[in-house]
């Protein structure tokens, strides 16, 4: 299994267990799906609570949303009230971004700075359908996943962006 970080906050965003996509060498698509959860509800196929631990009828919290969001401990974020502020974000951390690149791998930052700008135009044109999210440290300074909602087959999917060059990919 890989797992996927924030490269500057270290911050898990998703891991290779989802259906997921590379566009343009950009962004991670990647597909999930709504839940419910019941908070201390472990379903386990073929197990049956003994008399003695069955529920007491203690109040059950049950938490709903996007698997990738609720299983890697994203956080939404209001930061982008318009199309504005979040073209200012991304220009700062697309800065972050190809300096990393430059370090690392510095013949793809040309190819990335063209392909990143197509990429944006797209979503930034899909602006009022999106929600942001960050890592589980709340940090903005760090990547801004993007969620939107698509038809696919009939049904509503929630799929979720990550810039690729913003990732550091760990094998479990």
């Amino acid at each position: 299994m890989r797992l996927y970080k924030d490269l500057i906050t270290g911050d898990e965003m998703f891991s290779d267990t989802y259906k997921m996509k590379l566009v343009d060498d950009v962004i991670y698509e990647v597909y999930g799906r709504l839940v419910s959860r019941t908070e201390g509800n472990v379903e386990i196929a073929g197990f049956n609570p003994s008399a003695e631990e069955a529920d007491e009828g203690g109040e059950a919290t049950t938490v709903s949303g996007v698997d990738v969001v609720l299983n890697h401990r994203l956080a939404e974020t209001y930061a982008f009230s318009d199309k504005k502020s979040f073209t200012l974000y991304l220009k700062d951390y697309m800065k972050k971004l190809v300096a990393k690149l430059e370090e690392r791998a510095p013949d793809q930052v040309e190819t990335f700075k063209t392909n990143m700008n197509k990429v944006m135009k797209d979503i930034l044109g899909r602006f009022k359908d999106l929600q942001f999210f960050t890592g589980e440290s709340m940090d903005c300074d760090g990547m801004i996943a993007m969620l939107e909602y698509r038809e696919i087959d009939g049904q509503s999917v929630p799929v979720l962006m990550f810039f690729k060059h913003g990732l550091e990919e760990e094998k479990l």
